[in-house]
């Protein structure tokens, strides 16, 4: 398959990673200078839609497009209502921080719900398996990993284990592929914040109220 990928050369690796090399790849880092590659591509994974929202009107016009957005922070109802729901592609939601892609499923969700047997054929295209989701902010797995973390963050605060004790018992107790810290220095601890403070917004569920030192960390890396 022809895959374009509109973000960056992390994005493009991890995009490699999951799907192997029996594809070819096109990187582009911005939606206006991807638009002239559309006719070309089968389907595009765009990483940082959820950061340019206003750049939605790019998938209002373009009927063939199939597209994989990044709705981690943001659910694909919410984009599409940037452009008043006109949107005449294909569009999929899928976790497009850091870590969450390349894995043996492929985490996704709709746009219309009568869009699953296309889900179906751009996957076995993809050679992935699929779970689609709801259509929600932090999706499933990024909300449970950033809601861990977030709660390791607590528990480091309380003084009850350092983050090294945790990362060690997260690992060996649970099989994690990576403790709570490791994971966060891997994810980046702003698109942690980001997602905590998204779903947060979304549910109004103290699980995932920001924990005070967490926030420090966003504001020190931030600045």
């Amino acid at each position: 398959m022809n895959i374009l990928i509109i973000g960056d050369v992390v994005n493009f690796e991890e995009c490699q990673q999951k799907f192997g090399q029996g594809h070819a790849y096109t990187l582009t880092k911005h939606q206006q200078e991807a638009e002239k590659f559309f006719g070309k591509q089968d389907v595009i994974f765009d990483f940082i839609i959820e950061e340019h929202p206003d750049q939605m009107e790019v998938y209002r016009d373009h009927p063939t497009v199939i597209a994989f957005l990044n709705t981690v922070k943001v659910n694909l109802a919410q984009l599409a209502a940037t452009v008043n729901h006109q949107i005449t592609c294909t569009l999929f939601g899928f976790p497009g921080i850091p870590t969450f892609l390349n894995r043996e499923i492929l985490e996704t969700s709709l746009y219309k719900l009568d869009q699953n047997s296309r889900l179906e054929e751009v996957c076995t295209k993809l050679k992935t398996s699929f779970q689609y989701v709801e259509d929600r902010v932090g999706l499933v797995t990024p909300r449970v990993i950033c809601m861990i973390i977030n709660e390791a963050y607590y528990t480091v605060q309380e003084g009850t284990a350092t983050r090294e004790d945790i990362d060690l018992a997260m690992k060996l107790g649970t099989n994690y592929p990576y403790g709570p810290f490791e994971w966060a220095g891997k994810i980046g601890v702003k698109n942690v914040y980001e997602v905590l403070q998204a779903v947060y917004a979304d549910t109004k569920d103290e699980r995932y109220k920001i924990c005070p030192l967490l926030k420090e960390e966003y504001l020190f890396h931030r600045n």
